[in-house]
């Protein structure tokens, strides 16, 4: 089992910038690949970023790509989601999760282990 909580969240000013956390506990955090999900009211759950157990493999989506950066410290057991030039569009509630000696993927079914989210709201 991995534990997974979610940290960061707030309410920001269009343009703004956030620092999303997630601290992991109970098995080896470098075993698994991280990602980022978001979930706005009435929509979805869609991915976000993606790192790779080393932390030297990326992937973003399109609609964050340039101003999001997903990045991990194996020696902290955190993942971390620098959120830059945010738009009212990137309200949601922010989950991470944990993929068990997966890759980078976007499709959340690949994931194990979730977080219980941590709301982000941008205002206009």
């Amino acid at each position: 089992q991995v534990q997974l909580v979610e940290s960061g969240g707030g309410l920001v000013q269009a343009g703004g910038s956030l620092r999303l956390s997630c601290a992991a506990s109970g098995r080896t955090f470098s075993n698994y690949a991280m990602g980022w999900f978001r979930q706005a009211p009435g929509k979805e759950r869609e991915f976000v970023a993606a790192i790779s157990w080393s932390g030297s493999n990326t992937y973003y989506a399109d609609s964050v790509k340039g101003r999001f950066t997903i990045s991990r410290d194996n020696a902290k057991n955190t993942v971390y989601l620098q959120m830059n030039s945010l738009k009212p569009e990137d309200t949601a509630v922010y989950y991470c999760a944990a993929n068990y000696l997966g890759g980078v993927v976007a499709g959340p079914n690949a994931y194990d282990y979730w977080g219980q989210g941590t709301q982000v709201t941008v205002s206009s």
